[in-house]
């Protein structure tokens, strides 16, 4: 009878010790840049190829390198459906020594954009599904993580004047969830708010510039990282269809990996 009463109390006490575990939180400085290419081809089709570059302790430590490829289908001037693959090197530190592990990802994505006035808004919905490596000893395994994430963005871009020289007002922000087998205390993946410029270059170069603040929750659930982050992002939007027409333009506003 008392071996029952242990099979029963045994995993409670458990779940409880993890429920009243002390939330710990971990603040880091991070610099993100990132160079995101829209091409477009014709008026139903664009290409896109990314490549983006994080760094820890604002430039001093290698966080992330990802490069992503993908297409674009035009549905009209303001609703574009998506999808591609992407890979990741992800630096894993240990005192002084690093290690660089795999993370491969394919991604579908809707994006709504709206214009109020000279206000521009964009909804984005991504899914994502991710085979992450595993590190065990801090050592790469042959095994991999499988989790599928769902991101919501919301962005806005709100011009302060006429005058092209000017920046205009970028801000933003992207809930991003998960799920999988190995998801078990951190449903809630993370949060990104975004507050900066952005500039027009030339017809086809822009920039954005800023703060993002990310708030994420790690595998644990009661272990998070709190990261202030200056970010810096291009977007080149070259145009090579034979005549083009502002009716089916697309902007690309703040974007992030």
């Amino acid at each position: 009878m008392k071996y029952f009463f242990l099979l029963i109390f045994w995993p409670l006490s458990f779940t409880n010790s993890i429920a009243q575990r002390t939330r710990e939180v971990q603040t880091q400085q991070h610099f993100w840049w990132s160079i995101n290419n829209q091409i477009r081809l014709c008026d139903q089709w664009s290409v896109v190829a990314d490549a983006h570059m994080r760094r820890t302790n604002f430039l001093k430590n290698n966080s992330f390198y990802f490069v992503r490829l993908g297409a674009v289908y035009h549905v009209s001037g303001q609703f574009t459906i998506g999808g591609g693959a992407g890979h990741v090197w992800l630096a894993n530190r240990n005192g002084a020594t690093e290690l660089f592990t795999n993370e491969n990802r394919l991604y579908q994505h809707a994006q709504l954009t709206h214009s109020f006035g000279n206000i521009r808004l964009q909804q984005r919905l991504r899914v994502e599904e991710r085979w992450q490596q595993r590190v065990v000893n801090f050592l790469p395994t042959t095994e991999y993580r499988y989790s599928t994430r769902y991101r919501y963005q919301l962005s806005i871009n709100i011009p302060v004047s006429k005058k092209t020289f000017i920046p205009s007002i970028a801000v933003a922000d992207e809930l991003l969830l998960q799920s999988g087998k190995d998801i078990v205390y951190n449903s809630f993946d993370q949060n990104r708010v975004f507050a900066g410029i952005r500039q027009q270059i030339t017809n086809s170069l822009s920039f954005d510039m800023g703060y993002m603040l990310v708030y994420q929750q790690r595998l644990s659930g009661y272990q998070y990282n709190r990261n202030h982050t200056i970010r810096l992002f291009f977007y080149w939007q070259p145009d090579f269809r034979k005549k083009q027409t502002t009716a089916t333009a697309h902007t690309i506003l703040p974007e992030d990996q």
